[in-house]
């Protein structure tokens, strides 16, 4: 792995665990199996190294959903329920299996949480971008307004439902009697969201006729 990629995987490790204060750069370093002085040349420092996590985890989510994600927008709500299942399957095998999805989840949830220098990258770079393009996509499956109020917290709930089972993974495979969480589990989890999903779907297409029919009277 070249140095730069394995100095982001293992500050991701270490700052998620530790915190930017508590990872040390000699820390660091040697986990990424580099010398110390790569994290100035790479990154400028520190700091630059924690930003550089941010960008690293951006880039990863681009692979299932794009920051710009209007190629997704279909014209039919049948059309843009299926997009929403199908990111829904892809993140939740992103999420729930192995792989870096454990690094990214702890990262952020202290970043968020502490509410660090990082909230504001994390928003702008992560979260905000790709959460406008799921209202969206929300917004055309059910006839509600992608900006409003509720298509937002129902967005929120809908990636809510994912990350648990990357951030409770514990306690699921604890409660459920698995060892892991493979390709099937993931599947399985996958389909119950997916039902989840088109329930929500259907109730906020229901609360848009009713409000359709409030306005007509």
């Amino acid at each position: 792995m070249p140095t730069r990629a394995a100095l982001i995987e293992a500050a991701l490790h270490l700052f998620g665990r530790k915190g930017f204060d508590g990872a040390s750069t000699r820390e660091i370093a040697a986990r990424a199996g580099a010398n110390v002085a790569a994290i100035a040349y790479h990154f400028g420092g520190k700091a630059g190294l924690r930003l550089a996590c941010v960008e690293a985890i951006a880039a990863e989510i681009d692979t299932i959903l794009p920051a710009d994600g209007a190629a997704l927008l279909p014209e039919r709500a049948e059309e843009a329920a299926a997009v929403l299942e199908r990111l829904l399957h892809a993140a939740v095998r992103f999420m729930a299996g192995p792989g870096p999805a454990q690094d990214f989840a702890v990262f952020l949830l202290r970043e968020i949480t502490m509410a660090g220098p990082l909230v504001d990258p994390i928003y702008e770079r992560i979260i905000g971008p790709r959460h406008r393009m799921l209202c969206r996509l929300w917004g055309r499956a059910t006839g509600l307004d992608p900006e409003s109020e509720g298509v937002r917290l129902a967005v929120f709930a809908m990636i809510g439902q994912v990350i648990y089972f990357r951030v409770g993974q514990p306690m699921v495979l604890r409660r459920l009697g698995w060892d892991a969480i493979g390709p099937e589990r993931a599947a399985v989890i996958a389909d119950l969201l997916a039902g989840n999903l088109h329930g929500a779907l259907a109730a906020s297409k229901d609360a848009a006729r009713a409000a359709g029919e409030r306005t007509d009277r």
